[in-house]
C-alpha cells in the first residue's frame, strides 16, 4: 500500500509534457519581429534622409566607384556652389576649403556624414551671422536638402565653315540649284525632273491664270 501512495505521488508531481510547437506560429513571429525592428531603424534614419540623400548624390558625382558613404573635397566645393552656401560675401571658396582641410583627418583625402555635418556647422557660423548657432545650422541645412548636382558644360554644336559652305543652297550650282528656290526651300519631284506644263500656257509665260479675272473685271 505504501509503494503505491508513493508512486501516485510521483506521478502527480510530474508535469505534463509541452506540446511540440508549432513552426508556422515561430516563423510568423519573427518575421513580425523583425518588420517592427526595421521600420523603427528607417523612421529614426529618416529624420536626416533628405540632409543625406544629398550628400549621398554629390559623393558619387562624377566617380562611378564611389559608395555615397564618403566625399571628395571636389565634390565638397561643388556642393556648397550648388546649394549657394558660397555666397562670395561671407563664405567664399577659400573658406570652403580652408574648413574641410580642417574636418577631414590628416591623411585622409574625404569627409564622412557625421564629418560633412561638422563641416556645415563651421560654415553656417560664417553664412547666418545674424542667427543663433541652432538657427544657423538649421538654415545651411535646408540650403541642402534634397539638392543634386547641377549638370553644366552641356555640349554645343560648333558651326564649321565647311558645313555652312555645303549647306548653303545660294551658292549651289547646275542642276542641285534647280532643286531648292530662293528662300531654300526643296522642290521636291519638281526640282529633280522635267514636268510637263498642260496648263496651255507658253511656257515662261507670268500672267498665267489671270484672264478670268481681267474679263470679269471689264465688265
Amino acid at each position: 500500500m505504501a509503494d503505491s501512495k508513493t508512486k501516485s505521488a510521483k506521478s502527480a508531481n510530474k508535469t505534463p509534457p509541452k506540446s511540440p510547437a508549432d513552426p508556422t506560429k515561430e516563423k510568423a513571429a519573427k518575421r513580425l519581429s523583425c518588420e517592427s525592428n526595421s521600420s523603427h531603424e528607417g523612421a529614426v534614419a529618416g529624420e536626416l534622409s533628405a540632409l543625406e540623400e544629398a550628400f549621398r548624390k554629390f559623393a558619387i558625382h562624377g566617380d562611378t566607384r564611389a559608395t555615397g558613404k564618403e566625399m571628395h573635397g571636389k565634390n565638397w566645393s561643388k556642393l556648397c556652389k550648388d546649394c549657394h552656401v558660397i555666397d562670395g560675401k561671407n563664405v567664399t571658396i577659400t573658406d570652403v576649403d580652408i574648413v574641410f582641410s580642417k574636418i577631414k583627418g590628416k591623411s585622409s583625402r574625404t569627409i564622412t556624414f557625421e564629418q560633412f555635418k561638422e563641416a556645415l556647422q563651421e560654415l553656417s557660423k560664417k553664412r547666418f551671422k545674424d542667427k543663433s548657432d541652432e538657427e544657423a545650422v538649421q538654415e545651411i541645412h535646408k540650403l541642402i536638402e534634397g539638392k543634386a548636382p547641377i549638370i553644366s558644360g552641356v555640349t554645343k554644336a560648333i558651326s564649321s565653315p565647311t558645313v555652312s559652305r555645303l549647306t548653303d543652297t545660294t551658292k549651289f550650282t547646275g542642276s542641285h540649284k534647280e532643286r531648292f528656290d530662293p528662300s531654300g526651300k526643296g522642290k521636291g519631284k519638281a526640282g529633280r525632273e522635267d514636268l510637263v506644263d498642260a496648263s496651255g500656257y507658253v511656257s515662261g509665260y507670268k500672267h498665267a491664270g489671270t484672264y478670268d479675272h481681267k474679263v470679269q473685271g471689264s465688265k
